[in-house]
């Protein structure tokens, strides 16, 4: 029997991490789509071959577990990375929190050419890898994609979608979304996310010197002035949510797709494209529309907003130092004022829980004859929503990425380090959403006054 190849590996797929909160839905979400082309093989890796075990068990209930493979490998243990790397086309990586444990699976598949896709919500570690790996994936051919759950795609296809409203002459200036977590029970994160956004607040110095270390990026034209800043605190009417800004992975993610858009206007060329497809790429682009972009997180009450303040300012004032941050971490579900537990959410409290994010976009209703400082005249609200974010809709979301790349990878480019929106955005990404649980919608269309 022939030795498997680096062009023939195995497995389709590999989910490193896949005993972890979010893995084990990882997990559950691919087995619907196990030996149905293009997933005809993959499998499990981690450090605990007992813990992945009984994740494919509990997985697979109330079915018998498939003869799923089990494989050891450690973060800590570059050459388990790369023995890893070796069998399969493509790693779906849920170890986090990933400035802790990212480097070096991203490092791994940057030297051996495998693709990577992870659900990471931390800027920090993102822009980090663009720096160290972008070169070295671009040369061996590896596709390494972050930002690959509701962190952050929602926001990018959502904001894509809204783009599309604004049919010629009208153009947007700029769209705000608005995210609403909505359950019939409590609302409850696993203690995975919390961390990683506690390490977030004490490295943002760390963001800033990486940025302040790198080139400038290429940045979008955008018809009318930049939108004004606007209150701490906004009661949005139409939505009937009370917002406040969200310090999330969104925004940023989106700016990398707009600086990478500016840089290659008609997208990103696939490694073996075909006509058709270069066709479809370069007007998808062309007919996209960038725009400012902000995200806010909303509540039906003013003392929910009042809430959210406040664990942002125990993270703010207390990851700052090392004792804080102990403390933020030993004792989450009193910091978090109960929205975070070491445990996570049950599997009842994941069920009951959804999200909507509310895309609103202002612009222009011609913009052939706009003139400096102009106000905008047109208000164009879209939305996006889906089950609950962590557990539910990250699967969907990584999972249905994953199957794009394994089935259309030739389209997709050669390697490198990208954002999500600026690969997938051409793609079927949205409708196969669509069709998993996910809805994509106009809500409104209207002309403003004054």
């Amino acid at each position: 029997m022939a030795e498997p190849t680096q062009n023939h590996p195995p497995y389709d797929l590999i989910i490193l991490g896949a005993s972890g909160f979010t893995g084990k839905y990882v997990v559950k979400e691919a087995l619907k789509f196990f030996n149905h082309p293009p997933l005809n093989s993959f499998a499990l890796a981690g450090r605990n071959s007992t813990k992945l075990s009984d994740t494919l068990r509990w997985a697979a209930h109330p079915n018998p577990p498939p003869p799923i493979p089990i494989l050891s490998a450690d973060t800590t243990d570059p050459s388990s990375l790369r023995r890893l790397c070796s069998e399969t086309k493509l790693i779906l990586n849920c170890v986090g929190p990933f400035r802790l444990h990212g480097d070096p699976v991203v490092a791994a598949c940057a030297e051996t050419g495998c693709d990577y896709l992870d659900i990471c919500g931390e800027p920090e570690f993102m822009e980090r890898m663009e720096a160290n790996y972008h070169e070295k994936a671009l040369e061996k051919g590896a596709l390494v994609i972050s930002a690959c759950g509701f962190d952050s795609i929602p926001a990018e296809l959502g904001l894509m979608f809204n783009s599309r409203q604004w049919e010629a002459p009208t153009v947007p200036n700029n769209v705000e979304a608005y995210l609403s977590l909505e359950s019939d029970k409590r609302i409850v994160g696993n203690f995975g996310t919390y961390e990683s956004a506690v390490l977030g607040v004490a490295n943002m110095s760390k963001l800033q010197e990486l940025r302040r270390s790198r080139p400038k990026r290429a940045r979008p034209v955008i018809p009318g002035p930049p939108p004004a800043k606007g209150p701490t605190i906004e009661h949005q009417k139409d939505i009937n949510l009370w917002a406040v800004r969200l310090p999330s992975a969104d925004s940023i993610v989106v700016r990398r797709t707009l600086a990478t858009l500016a840089e290659n206007p008609h997208g990103l060329q696939g490694m073996n494209e075909s006509a058709e497809w270069r066709e479809t790429r370069e007007a998808f682009w062309s007919a996209f529309k960038p725009a400012h972009f902000g995200v806010k997180i909303g509540t039906k009450s003013v003392f929910g907003i009042f809430r959210i303040i406040m664990v942002g300012v125990f993270m703010g004032v207390m990851g700052r130092t090392g004792l804080g941050r102990w403390l933020l971490l030993k004792f989450p579900s009193l910091f978090s004022l109960g929205w975070f537990k070491k445990k996570g959410p049950t599997e009842e409290e994941v069920r009951s829980a959804s999200f909507k994010m509310w895309f609103v976009g202002h612009g222009f209703s011609d913009s052939s004859s706009l003139v400096p400082q102009q106000k905008p005249n047109m208000e164009i609200v879209t939305r996006v929503m889906g089950p609950e974010i962590g557990y539910l809709t990250t699967p969907i979301i990584l999972v249905q990425s994953a199957l794009i790349v394994l089935s259309q990878r030739e389209n997709l480019p050669k390697g490198g380090v990208f954002p999500p929106g600026i690969v997938f955005g051409p793609t079927d990404l949205q409708q196969r959403l669509q069709e998993n649980g996910m809805s994509f919608d106009v809500v409104s269309k209207k002309t403003l006054s004054g």
